[in-house]
């Protein structure tokens, strides 16, 4: 048994037989190698990268982590990495154009990062925040705040995940309603994180509270989820929302 029918008893319906996936942008990925809990190698990047071209993806928007004295990235590092690994699709001819921002963990370090204009962005100006699972942070109201005084435009990544807002739903309406723009990981609509993660999922999908889509992909082992993920129904409505990723 692999590894997506060990993960789910009960296989999700498929889309409809004509059904082709309309995004082309995939967002929030770890793979940038050994830089953060994703991949390791190069070799591991391609592997994935030439796994996401032949599910019609062409262009790819990386996003490794930024979290206090833990992962210590940014710009003296991920924007040379993403160079290399655009040079190595190349030479493999994978046809993926390649783009490098980040996951910044809402925390201490981070306020110092905005306050010094010092964020890795995507698109128009928008930035990717997480979140920890256990609580939501004393400060996260005014990180938002400061982001968006300064002309950044924040995305939730994975707001899904967050129990403590699953078991509040009005923290998502605040949220949303306040402008703040939610990532919903594609992998969540297989219930591959939990039951309850995947009922929160289709709970945002169906409040039409999803900007944006992305796989949260950490290495090859995630492959086969990802490609059964965009076969299914549950993907094909999530499609249509008026989703921002092939405008970024």
């Amino acid at each position: 048994m692999g590894l997506f029918g060990s993960l789910f008893k009960n296989t999700p319906k498929l889309a409809d037989r004509n059904f082709i996936n309309p995004i082309t942008t995939e967002f929030h990925s770890h793979l940038l190698p050994a830089i953060d809990d994703g991949v390791r190698t190069f070799d591991e990047s391609l592997i994935v990268l030439e796994a996401m071209a032949q599910m019609g993806y062409r262009k790819v928007i990386t996003t490794p982590h930024i979290m206090g004295d833990f992962y210590k990235n940014g710009f003296h590092n991920i924007p040379e990495l993403s160079n290399q690994l655009q040079l190595k699709l190349k030479e493999n001819n994978i046809p993926i154009e390649l783009h490098a921002a980040a996951e910044y963990m809402v925390d201490d370090a981070f306020e110092v990062k905005i306050k010094n204009n010092e964020l890795l962005c995507f698109g128009d100006k928008y930035v990717l925040v997480e979140l920890p699972f256990t609580e939501e942070p004393a400060n996260f109201k005014q990180v938002l705040f400061d982001l968006q005084v300064n002309g950044y435009k924040p995305v939730l990544a994975h707001p899904e995940r967050y129990g403590y807002m699953a078991q509040r739903k009005s923290k998502y309406e605040e949220f949303h309603e306040a402008g703040i723009f939610f990532q919903l990981n594609l992998f969540s609509i297989l219930g591959y994180y939990s039951k309850e993660v995947q009922k929160t999922a289709e709970w945002l999908i169906s409040n039409k509270m999803v900007h944006l889509v992305g796989s949260d992909t950490h290495g090859p082992g995630h492959i086969e989820v990802f490609r059964a993920a965009v076969r299914t129904q549950r993907y094909q409505k999530l499609c249509e929302l008026p989703l921002l990723n092939n405008a970024l």
